[in-house]
């Protein structure tokens, strides 16, 4: 089955002077991949992996270009024009993303990026962008477990910290004193399920529940020394930005993991910095 504004693997079943044909099924019958983008030494008979979307006609067309999201995920994208009918944003593909008025929370202005959700329009069938994420995201069943690792798009920053899109499908937020290092509307990254409340609402960390995080910068900090060969200009009178800058951590468990380390006695903690202790 082909799925619109996602990467499908197909076989090649014809080849014709401007490019050749992908089997699309029944639905879509065969699909050009244009020449320009047809991997060399392609054959008969072999699957290639295209990415499958409407072109400036409307009809459907495979690509082996790499857009910058894929249906059913966010992506903070460019507007390059506005029309009567909506924005364009550039996606990384030679037809630009349109984002009808109707999508669009605020009025979108071009030379300006927006973070926006890409989905299929069933009235059209067309691929379109939305920034009303309410209408795409929490629709299913919200099935993590405490402590599991999740995909985050940060969305929003609120009184409260950053509201975050888990796995393209779930509301999540980071408190304030859960956030460190540089977080910004559109910035991807891994997170982990702090809790799921009565209500279903979801708090995230950025970094592994209890003792997990300790061992596991426990690891990093040692492997940084061994690397740096034996010493690293930081201590637990770092700043937080220094601290994240090397480790990615906050600076509270930068302090509870070379402590533990200190009193393992595999390193030394001097004013200018720790030692990795031979």
């Amino acid at each position: 089955m082909i799925k619109i504004g996602q990467l499908n693997t197909l076989t090649v079943v014809k080849e014709v002077d401007f490019g050749i044909f992908v089997d699309g099924g029944s639905e879509y019958g065969n699909i050009l991949l244009p020449k320009r983008y047809v991997p060399k030494d392609t054959r008969l008979g072999d699957e290639i992996e295209v990415f499958i979307y409407f072109d400036s006609e409307d009809d459907i067309i495979a690509t082996t270009e790499t857009p910058l999201a894929h249906v059913g995920q966010f992506a903070k994208l460019n507007c390059i024009n506005t029309t009567p009918v909506g924005a364009f944003l550039n996606w990384g593909l030679p037809k630009d993303l349109l984002v009808p008025f109707s999508e669009q929370r605020m009025r979108m202005q071009e030379n300006h990026s927006y973070l926006v959700y890409l989905y299929l329009d069933n009235a059209s069938g067309r691929i379109v962008g939305s920034t009303k994420f309410n209408k795409f995201l929490d629709k299913t069943p919200a099935r993590y477990k405490v402590g599991e690792q999740v995909h985050i798009t940060v969305v929003e920053q609120t009184d409260l910290g950053f509201k975050c899109a888990i796995n393209d499908s779930h509301w999540g937020l980071i408190f304030k004193t859960e956030a460190f290092g540089k977080l910004f509307v559109g910035k991807s990254l891994k997170a982990f399920i702090k809790q799921i409340r009565e209500d279903g609402k979801i708090d995230l960390s950025l970094q592994k529940l209890g003792k997990g995080k300790v061992d596991d910068l426990s690891d990093k900090v040692i492997r940084t020394l061994e690397m740096k060969g034996g010493f690293l200009p930081v201590t637990d009178k770092s700043s937080p930005a220094e601290i994240f800058e090397i480790f990615r951590t906050s600076k509270a468990t930068f302090k509870k993991t070379i402590g533990s380390l200190y009193k393992e006695r595999r390193i030394r903690i001097e004013s200018d910095g720790i030692y990795l202790i031979k």
